[in-house]
């Protein structure tokens, strides 16, 4: 019931008319600095490195402002990250709305390598009773979009080497920004053939 309500909050919020929107062709030369790793148009040639292009701007926003809390209190909250701390740390309220709508705008590409796995699939679509793990599609949907108005981000697609990190961060509880500790929860249970198997589906979806 708390998640729930939660969640009902964060959909109150994101809805709401009076959000300020970012402005896509100012945030295109904003984020010509974040080329190098997230590619031109934020289609990432580097594994390690997420795909941008297409992601909900709301969750962009907030993971850029989470990049700047980390920084501001000794990674004590928000989402610490060396690299992207420090790319945050100068960009206003404007500019981070502004990188996000640009990013947001942008066509993403699929993964040429990427290749389907059946247990990922599985446990995407039906996650597993016996263990307590949710299946995934329940809050990203059945192709990967996610649920903007809710927070829930965009997956298809995205490097199976990043989202893999990811979930071994969640797993590990060195991330920790996520809502109401729902990605730990079911991270937690996964174990690593269980993650590289996810990684690897979430990788062929479109």
């Amino acid at each position: 019931m708390k998640k729930l309500a939660l969640t009902l909050s964060v959909v109150a919020t994101l809805s709401s008319p009076a959000m300020a929107q970012g402005d896509a062709e100012a945030g295109k030369a904003k984020a010509a600095v974040c080329s190098a790793c997230h590619g031109v148009d934020g289609n990432s040639l580097i594994e390690m490195y997420p795909k941008v292009a297409g992601q909900h701007a709301a969750y962009l926003a907030k993971q850029l402002h989470d990049f700047k809390t980390a920084m501001t209190t000794g990674g004590q909250k928000g989402r610490m990250d060396p690299i992207m701390g420090g790319m945050a740390m100068p960009l206003s309220d404007q500019d981070i709305l502004d990188i996000s709508a640009f990013y947001a705008k942008q066509q993403p590409t699929n993964v040429a390598t990427a290749v389907a796995s059946d247990l990922g699939e599985k446990l995407y679509k039906g996650g597993d009773i016996s263990r307590g793990i949710t299946a995934c599609i329940a809050c990203h949907g059945p192709s990967g979009k996610g649920m903007e108005a809710a927070g829930f981000p965009m997956l298809a697609g995205q490097h199976a080497a990043y989202t893999s990190a990811q979930l071994t961060k969640f797993h590990d509880a060195k991330r920790g920004n996520d809502m109401n500790g729902m990605m730990r929860d079911i991270a937690k249970k996964l174990n690593q053939n269980d993650i590289q198997a996810l990684s690897q589906y979430i990788a062929t979806l479109k």
